[in-house]
């Protein structure tokens, strides 16, 4: 009867532990990876290693799945460290029973007996298991641990936070600090070679005595594997090369800034390995010609400098640069310039002119004006101080003249420039009024990255998207914002942007590269860029100091760009491809000619041509109408008008409007006016030909308050834009005679209150009108 009742207590007892072990099978525990931090292992483009860091707790710890361990080194370490594993519940009895006898009653050397799984609960529990009652926690820790989780999942675990020698934890780290690879690419002599570390982790460390303790307990390994596995002789050849070992002084630190920038974007998530886009090779090429250039301009001030390489197609960082060196203090070399606010100078400058072809108000040779120009209490300037006159949109763009690119600027709208920069996601930006027209000079801050992006965003025919620091980030579809058309047509001016050395002209016949690239100067001297496109790649070079100080030399075209044309030609030699990528055209874009003097289809008379880009239904186009064929009479000079009285011959004259004859007269520039009509043609005839004039001010239906209780500031500026012809300009208010200014001059007069029709009559008979309207206010 006792013995019936103490069988059916066993076996309920069994039955309550199958029960459990079913159960914690069926909702196990928490994964044993859960409880540790990793380190994080970043690799380039090409799985090359770029850094390996330290986890939480200052340790080198890599957490490989089994799967990704190589089956050598499992069974090598079952085999060395416990070959009953997958037989036993946690504990070998035999094992332990050995193991006391031996220690405690028979006095001989000291034995573990601990399992895998008891070596395990000493490494997650943190038990002393050197006395009795360590070992028996140790134990029943380890039966804990087979009750919750598999055979699979606890030598996963042992597998990863087994010691290797000082702080390195697991075979994941070990492999690759030790041989340079991953734990799933081992060979057989590097597997038993790992085995047999951790049971003796200080003597066995493969730094000390040049490894020789570690080859002997390999070659003992060694041994019992051939015992294990017959077939293992074929590898005896394998066995006897020499092993080349690293330790963790040799890990590598590549790329300092990548990386970090790579870890930032990875707080608050775990993982153990980042596959990065960036290229070790050019990451290579741009530091050595950084550390060169900073050598060999140091005279001049140049001291730090940043780069970044990015492949436009996918935008893939390939290489990044923060600074010219990482390590040096003077230059605070750990600043990430990519990611540094600074003034961007003149580089937003094509976004001004893409934004203004979208817009319908220029195309590449659209005429613009380089003079003299005030926006109300603001006069800017040009880079140079000089103002060059009439001149296309394309040569204002290139040659950078920051009077062009302020007029367009302030005829941007829906979106104008600060919106255009806010839908781009330029990150810390003021409010619109702070930064008035100044934003078209630098007057805002951008990264390294937001311009890298824009320009990306026009290799990319316009669509805007995100940098790519990894592999396996989304490639981002992007945002529409600019159109095909206006994209390429701006990379398409700047392409003729002369490399530092070249001028304008002479640009076209180098055998170099084609880059569409733009530099660019802050205020003070304290930046110096240039970014541009070429082949798939965007490059953006910054030359200055991250403590903000002025430097003469920092001028984008004489410090930044001749570091980008290094690089670029560095590129070349290396042998990379740098053509560029095969694209079909923008739909709605021509090619047409046009008149190289005014940049508008050109008349009978244009006798010099060009071909240029414009965009049907959108661009600003016209007939040019500046050159003329005249009637000369050969006795007086004038122009003669039918019936003629006397020999006569033709000549073709340039008609340019008051205000552009004036602009080149102020650039010193000499123009071939037509001389005057004969004064006895009929005012029909007269009248009938060229271009009437066009009044510029006052503005119509404008409105002119004045003050009643003061005399002064009462004074309206009548003024016209005249055809070339034109020698005087008539001014009347309601048909009545104020008074007459020569042509492209202004005539002020002497305002009182009423409703007026202003007219302006050419000495031609050609007329303009507007309507203009005085109050007076007390």
């Amino acid at each position: 009867m006792f013995k019936r009742k103490r069988h059916r207590f066993i076996f309920l007892l069994l039955a309550l532990w199958f029960v459990l072990w079913a159960v914690a099978r069926i909702l196990p525990g928490a994964p044993l990876s859960s409880r540790f931090s990793s380190s994080t292992a970043v690799y380039d483009a090409n799985h090359k290693l770029l850094r390996l860091t330290l986890s939480a707790d200052q340790k080198y710890r890599l957490w490989a799945p089994l799967e990704n361990i190589s089956p050598l080194l499992v069974q090598a370490i079952v085999l060395h460290e416990d070959h009953h594993f997958y037989l036993h519940f946690g504990v070998n009895p035999l094992s332990v029973v050995r193991a006391f006898w031996e220690t405690y009653i028979a006095g001989g050397r000291r034995m573990g007996g601990s399992t895998i799984t008891m070596q395990l609960a000493r490494l997650l529990y943190h038990i002393s298991s050197r006395t009795p009652g360590g070992k028996v926690l140790q134990s029943l820790r380890a039966l804990e641990l087979e009750f919750f989780y598999s055979k699979d999942q606890i030598l996963e675990a042992y597998l990863n936070l087994v010691p290797f020698s000082r702080n390195i934890e697991g075979v994941g780290a070990a492999s690759l600090i030790y041989f340079g690879k991953t734990a799933d690419k081992l060979t057989l002599p590097e597997a038993l070679c790992l085995a047999v570390i951790p049971q003796s982790p200080f003597r066995r460390t493969p730094s000390r005595l040049s490894g020789q303790p570690l080859l002997a307990a390999r070659n003992v390994l060694y041994a019992r594997w051939r015992g294990v596995h017959p077939g293992a002789q074929k590898d005896a050849p394998l066995m006897k090369l020499p092993l080349v070992i690293h330790d963790s002084g040799e890990l590598p630190f590549l790329a300092p800034h990548y990386v970090e920038a790579v870890l930032a974007g990875q707080r608050g998530c775990r993982r153990s390995e980042i596959a990065g886009t960036l290229d070790l090779t050019l990451q290579r090429v741009l530091e050595r010609n950084i550390r060169d250039y900073v050598l060999t301009r140091g005279r001049v001030g140049i001291r730090n400098c940043a780069a970044m390489l990015v492949d436009f197609r996918n935008l893939d960082v390939k290489a990044l640069v923060g600074s010219a060196d990482y390590f040096r203090k003077d230059i605070q070399g750990q600043v990430n310039g990519a990611r540094a606010k600074r003034s961007p100078g003149s580089t937003l400058k094509p976004f001004i002119y893409a934004l203004a072809i979208d817009q319908g108000l220029i195309y590449p040779m659209s005429m613009l004006k380089d003079e003299p120009l005030a926006f109300g209490s603001y006069s800017p300037e040009n880079f140079d101080s000089r103002f060059e006159g009439p001149i296309s949109a394309k040569e204002a763009l290139i040659r950078s003249r920051n009077i062009p690119a302020l007029w367009l600027a302030s005829r941007l709208s829906k979106p104008n420039l600060y919106e255009f920069l806010k839908t781009c996601s330029i990150s810390r930006m003021h409010s619109e009024k702070r930064y008035g027209l100044a934003l078209v000079l630098g007057g805002g801050e951008v990264t390294m990255e937001e311009l890298v992006r824009l320009y990306a965003m026009l290799g990319n025919r316009g669509v805007l998207k995100p940098l790519r620091y990894m592999r396996e980030g989304p490639p981002g579809g992007g945002i529409r914002v600019l159109s095909s058309e206006s994209s390429f047509i701006t990379l398409d001016m700047l392409k003729d942007n002369p490399r530092p050395g070249l001028d304008y002209y002479s640009a076209g016949l180098s055998d170099s590269v084609p880059v569409s690239f733009k530099t660019g100067t802050s205020e003070g001297f304290r930046d110096a860029w240039t970014v541009g496109v070429f082949g798939p790649y965007v490059l953006a070079v910054w030359v200055g100091n991250f403590k903000g100080e002025g430097n003469p030399a920092f001028v984008g075209l004489k410090a930044a760009a001749p570091l980008f044309f290094r690089i670029v030609d560095a590129l070349k030699a290396e042998g990379y491809d740098l053509g560029e990528p095969s694209r079909p055209m923008p739909p709605n874009l021509r090619r047409v000619e046009v008149c190289a003097v005014s940049g508008e289809l050109p008349g009978p008379d244009c006798k010099n041509r060009k071909l240029t880009w414009f965009i049907p239904g959108k661009s600003p186009i016209k007939v040019c109408d500046i050159h003329r064929r005249v009637v000369i009479d050969n006795k007086s000079g004038l122009i003669a008008c039918p019936p003629y009285r006397g020999p006569i011959h033709t000549e073709v004259f340039e008609f340019w409007p008051s205000d552009m004859l004036e602009i080149f007269r102020q650039a010193g520039i000499p123009r071939r006016l037509p001389p005057p009509q004969d004064p006895e043609c009929p005012a029909d005839v007269t009248a009938a030909s060229g271009n009437p004039p066009k009044i510029t001010s006052p503005v119509n239906h404008l409105t002119y308050v004045l003050s009643a209780t003061s005399e002064e500031n009462r004074s309206i500026v009548f003024r016209a834009v005249t055809d070339a012809d034109v020698r005087e300009v008539y001014w009347l208010l309601d048909e009545s005679y104020v008074g007459k200014s020569k042509a492209g001059e202004g005539f002020v007069w002497t305002a009182k209150p009423g409703d007026y029709v202003l007219r302006a009559v050419d000495d031609r008979g050609r007329s303009d009108s507007k309507q203009l309207k005085v109050t007076l206010v007390q």
